[in-house]
């Protein structure tokens, strides 16, 4: 039997990815998400970049960022990890630090 019921998939509603971009052959991963006050800002990648949401998802839909799909919750969009079956690289089981000096917009 399906999980996906009534235009959802689990919890999650079934067309909440916006788009599934490509990723290029040199695209990094995002290996730390960037928290403040407890909420997501932005993303630490696999070459130690630190990238604010916004910047995030601007990469990600250039191919330069793999594993993820762009979705968008009250008009703001954000990444989400593309489901492959393994929960540790899931985005919310990554590390968290603390967002630094930089003040992400």
């Amino acid at each position: 039997m399906s999980k996906e019921k009534k235009g959802r998939v689990g919890a999650m509603p079934a067309n909440i990815n916006i788009m599934n971009p490509v990723p290029n052959k040199d695209a990094r991963s995002i290996v730390k998400l960037v928290r403040k006050d407890g909420k997501v800002s932005g993303y630490e990648l696999s070459d130690g970049a630190v990238l604010s949401k916004r910047e995030g998802v601007a990469l990600a839909k250039q191919g330069g960022i793999r594993g993820v799909a762009i979705a968008s919750r009250g008009g703001s969009e954000y990444l989400r990890s593309l489901p492959d079956g393994d929960e540790s690289n899931n985005l919310g089981d990554l590390p968290s630090m603390p967002q630094g000096p930089r003040s992400f917009d």
